[in-house]
């Protein structure tokens, strides 16, 4: 999903990381999706097409449970943090 999938005006963020790779969150009344890519590529990725919720760590692609903006919130953080610092 690219921005412009989103056919409706939304909110639209990047934010540059010191390692090189880069946060992107696009919002729209209907739709959402929070990536965080690395030399180009998708490391984590939450997003929903109008419908169902889908979440993506590397290459495994799940269906997610959305229960609320905040745990969506916390979910991605934590992915986020785990791919860009394994354990």
């Amino acid at each position: 999903m690219k921005a412009t999938d989103f056919h409706v005006p939304c909110y639209r963020e990047v934010l540059l990381l010191g390692t090189g790779a880069w946060l992107e969150a696009l919002v729209a009344p209907d739709r959402y999706r929070l990536c965080l890519y690395q030399a180009g590529a998708p490391l984590v990725e939450y997003w929903s097409d109008g419908g169902a919720h889908r979440r993506r760590v590397h290459e495994r692609t799940v269906a997610y449970d959305f229960r609320s903006i905040e745990q969506l919130r916390y979910d991605f953080e934590r992915d986020a943090g785990n791919a860009l610092h394994p354990a």
